[in-house]
């Protein structure tokens, strides 16, 4: 069987052709970077600190999380262009650029909620410590625990997925905290959320066989151009249509792909951000000073509705250690709903009390942020638990008061957002070959084709869109490599086992391999900090 070749044609023309798109593509990423650097300035210009220590821990931290989404750009977006750059579609310099934009349009439409589903799986203690040596010993675990194992992968050209990486190594961190610090080593990672999670990782990539490889043969039923279902000639492009349906999926994945995966990397920055300069990120400044008032307001009619279901029981002197004691072991008590209407009525008066969420002072900011985080989190267990038999009226109400904080709370800024498409965007120019060469040569034992090519694209987009709306985590690298298996089975063209059993191997090992890389590297910084 003919070997691919990725190497570049001959000629002045074409070689013009490439030099100008990676010109353009370095452009467009100088441009972010400087809109990035001048936004981070500016953010940070009325941060005062005593030390320089704060800063330096920033600059590392931000420098390994955007290294684990440059990483990232090495797996997920190479998936995303595998097939136009495999059939000739596009060029691989233009295809990683057009890639790298639509990536870029998904990471600014994207909504957070992937991003802070995956923060909900960190032990709360975690979240709240953020700024302490703990906390970036968990910070700092994580990330380089999931580069080790990405770039691994990597390197043997095996489609891993980033995000099953990333959930690996939040659970390794849980689960280390715990043996660490508790008698029961397992309280510290909120299995129910784990649960669902861990479905849509298993469940995505079955989706994607079985819907790819009947599409397949839906298509091939219903369009009978001999010229879909061929596999790529040398270095000629498809006619023209076949191109265009290629690219058209292409965009969709990437589109898709920003707006679910690009959001891990940005909930981590978050993370390290209202760790390490509270005063700029912990709370969002964008909220008006008339939002603030309705804040107020509707943190009121929230106390008012807990307030009827405390069964007379007077809230604990200190509220927010009975919320935390709930949300870590997910068990009611009869002081738990008194204490947090306590912490709710608290939080409407500290805000009340500064006028608006920008006035809140460098001192307290943190105490009113993770006052505001324990209540959320309070109230979604509640509502998941169904614990309190909460009236229409008054769960609205309370409902309305979570909104009101996560919007407080749980903001992305855009620069965050386009540095994390920058990140990307590189790790897919340096590292496409590799995952290119496997989705189009080594998981079949034909090549692929253009309709396969084009069918799983088509499954990967929807899916991933799906994920996102739900909020769930999603690996493009395993619906898509699961998507071609699946159309080259129901096509007939054999699947080549070492290949196959290479990917599964990658599957089945990530998340225990995560799990103990993060653990250990954990338990090892904690120690050195």
């Amino acid at each position: 069987m003919p070997e691919f070749s990725l190497s570049p044609q001959p000629g002045a023309a074409p070689a013009r052709g490439r030099n100008v798109s990676l010109l353009a593509f370095l452009i467009v990423i100088a441009i972010g970077a400087v809109y990035v650097g001048m936004h981070l300035a500016d953010d940070l210009s009325s941060v005062r600190e005593s030390s320089a220590m704060p800063w330096l821990l920033l600059g590392i931290a931000l420098i390994i999380a955007l290294g684990f989404e440059f990483v990232n750009g090495f797996h997920d977006t190479a998936n995303a262009v595998a097939t136009v750059i495999y059939t000739h579609s596009l060029s691989p310099n233009i295809a990683v650029m057009w890639s790298g934009a639509w990536n870029f349009l998904g990471v600014l439409t994207s909504t957070g909620a992937v991003a802070f589903g995956i923060l909900q799986l960190l032990p709360v203690e975690l979240i709240l410590q953020v700024g302490s040596s703990a906390g970036f010993a968990m910070v700092f675990a994580l990330l380089i625990a999931a580069i080790i194992w990405n770039l691994g992968t990597w390197y043997f050209g095996l489609p891993s997925s980033s995000s099953h990486t990333l959930i690996g190594s939040i659970i390794g961190v849980g689960l280390m905290n715990q043996l660490m610090h508790g008698a029961n080593g397992t309280s510290g990672v909120d299995w129910s959320q784990a649960l669902g999670v861990g479905k849509s990782l298993l469940f995505s990539p079955i989706v994607g066989f079985l819907l790819a490889g009947l599409l397949l043969l839906i298509l091939k039923a219903v369009v009978r151009v001999p010229a879909l279902y061929s596999e790529p000639k040398g270095k000629e492009p498809p006619p023209f249509w076949i191109r265009s349906l290629l690219i058209l999926t292409c965009t969709g994945v990437s589109f898709a792909h920003g707006s679910n995966d690009g959001q891990k990397g940005m909930g981590l920055i978050m993370l390290i951000l209202i760790g390490t300069v509270p005063t700029a990120y912990a709370l969002n400044r964008a909220v008006t000073v008339e939002q603030t008032q309705t804040f107020i307001a509707v943190a009121h009619d929230a106390t008012r509705a807990l307030e009827r279901y405390t069964n007379g029981v007077a809230a604990p002197a200190e509220p927010r250690v009975e919320v935390e004691r709930f949300i870590g072991s997910r068990t009611m008590s009869s002081t738990t709903v008194p204490a947090l209407a306590a912490l709710s009525n608290q939080v409407a008066d500290q805000v009340h009390g500064y006028g608006s969420l920008a006035a809140v002072p460098q001192s307290v900011v943190d105490n009113v942020r993770n006052n505001m985080y324990v209540i959320s989190e309070a109230i979604r267990l509640l509502e998941k638990q169904k614990a309190v038999t909460f009236s229409a009226d008054d769960a609205k109400a309370i409902s309305n008061f979570r909104s009101q904080i996560d919007h407080a709370t749980k903001f992305i800024p855009t620069w965050v957002k386009v540095a994390v498409a920058i990140a990307l965007g590189l790790g897919t120019m340096v590292g496409w070959k590799r995952i290119v060469v496997t989705v189009g040569e080594r998981i079949g034992k034909q090549h692929l084709t253009y309709g396969q090519g084009g069918c799983a694209e088509v499954v990967a987009m929807v899916t991933i869109g799906a994920a996102d709306v739900y909020g769930l985590p999603v690996s493009t690298t395993h619906v898509l490599s699961s998507g071609v298996a699946g159309t080259m089975a129901a096509n007939g063209s054999g699947l080549q086992w070492n290949t196959v059993r290479s990917l599964v191997m990658a599957w089945v090992l990530t998340l225990p391999v995560s799990i103990v890389l993060a653990g250990g590297l954990y338990w090892v910084f904690r120690h050195l900090f």
